[in-house]
């Protein structure tokens, strides 16, 4: 019985340490991260690095949603794994989008410029 509970608790200590590992693992695979809240969404950028020393970007999405069956709030998520060799393609590719929507020929308007545009034509009248 002695050598079942000796061997229970090795056991139980490299359990602790594989656990200790991961997180310390976790932790330091975080390169950097930035935060960017955005009304009831949260945009989480995150640079980090796999054991092989190659790096990746994670951009989350997370919104935060109430469960009406369960009578509790949870978070839904939605993440794009970027490799880092991608990075200035997916760069360029996403200025050329945000540049459309900031050109005022497209009639594309965010919330901000159209409660803008209708406080000034309040005005005109």
């Amino acid at each position: 019985m002695k050598k079942y509970f000796t061997f229970a608790k090795q056991l139980s200590n490299e359990r602790k340490k594989a656990v200790m590992e991961k997180e310390d693992y976790k932790t330091q695979s975080e390169v950097m991260s930035r935060v960017l809240r955005a009304g009831k969404r949260t945009y989480f950028f995150d640079l980090k690095e796999t054991k092989n020393k190659e790096h990746y970007l994670t951009i989350t999405e997370s919104k935060r949603r109430f469960d009406e069956s369960k009578g509790t709030f949870f978070y839904e998520k939605h993440k794009i794994f970027l490799h880092i060799q991608d990075v200035d393609s997916f760069s360029k590719e996403l200025n050329e989008v945000i540049a459309y929507v900031h050109s005022e020929e497209n009639g594309i308007q965010t919330i901000k410029q159209k409660s803008q545009s209708e406080s000034s034509e309040d005005e005109e009248e």
